[in-house]
């Protein structure tokens, strides 16, 4: 694929606030996923005072081949992350925490019990806080998601990351059902705003992305985000197409007539990039 085009390429933004975001950060010991991820907009958000939380460590137990988060044994989880976090968002002046994880098989709850511990502190610290979680698929166990919602977070947000036909390419242990009846269930369960996000460019279709959103449409999620996939090494997948932002325009109206009402499409968009402005826009 050719380089990188212009439109996808940001500099970095270095501030007394974006310093500061970093003190914090380092001072309470935390991990983000901007950071581990190589998030493009890792400047941006720093410098207004946000960052999405990644919790449990910086190490996964699974080895999805469009991620740059390292798989490998997991880190034993640190029990004052809690309130670690709820620290540091009430020292970052948050509004609204994004908190995120990698994904650990090999907690008996797949850390879900974790979610719920840091999304309590936070509201316990700082009540006003609204508070989004982006958590792995728990191997699809409604007892673990049951344990999420029952700490009541703003949004929940889970991945589908990409089309059915990609998952033993991009993701191979995990399941494209699974991940849908994921979200199904929470809003089958529950008032809390469901979230997913897509990423293009790795060789779905247009048809095929269509296809999703029906599926989305049908178990009434929230909200649903796109972005262009980055290689993030030599050894991840690559890029087979840069979508032009005209594209994502196409996209979203695609979404919208599939019944899919809150979109944020754009070629840098992630999951949780101006995930409060997408919230207030709901």
């Amino acid at each position: 694929m050719d380089r990188l085009p212009q439109y996808l390429k940001k500099g970095i933004i270095d501030t007394e606030k974006t310093k500061e975001v970093r003190h914090i950060l380092k001072s309470n010991c935390l991990n983000t996923v901007c950071e581990s991820a190589r998030c493009p907009n890792k400047s941006e958000c720093y410098a207004k005072n946000t960052a999405t939380f990644l919790v449990m460590g910086t190490v996964c137990t699974r080895n999805c081949r469009f991620c740059n988060i390292t798989s490998g044994r997991p880190q034993d989880i640190n029990p004052d992350e809690p309130v670690k976090i709820a620290q540091a968002v009430k020292s970052l002046g948050l509004k609204y925490a994004v908190i995120t994880s990698v994904t650990r098989d090999d907690l008996t709850d797949g850390g879900a019990g974790h979610f719920a511990d840091i999304i309590k502190s936070i509201h316990l610290l700082t009540p006003d806080v609204k508070v989004e979680v982006l958590t792995p698929d728990f191997k699809g166990d409604t007892d673990n998601i049951d344990t999420v919602i029952k700490a009541k977070p703003d949004v929940f947000n889970h991945n589908i990351e990409t089309v059915p036909s990609l998952y033993k390419t991009a993701r191979p242990q995990a399941l494209y059902s699974r991940s849908l009846d994921f979200l199904r269930y929470i809003k089958e369960n529950s008032d809390i705003l469901t979230k997913t996000g897509l990423m293009v460019g790795l060789g779905e279709t247009v048809d095929e992305l269509c296809a999703v959103f029906e599926d989305l449409a049908k178990i009434k999620c929230d909200i649903v985000t796109i972005g262009q996939y980055i290689q993030p090494s030599k050894q991840h997948l690559k890029v087979v197409k840069y979508y032009e932002p005209s594209e994502y325009d196409k996209l979203t109206s695609l979404a919208k007539k599939t019944g899919i009402k809150h979109t944020f499409f754009s070629p840098l968009a992630r999951s949780s990039y101006k995930a409060m402005d997408v919230f207030n826009n709901n």
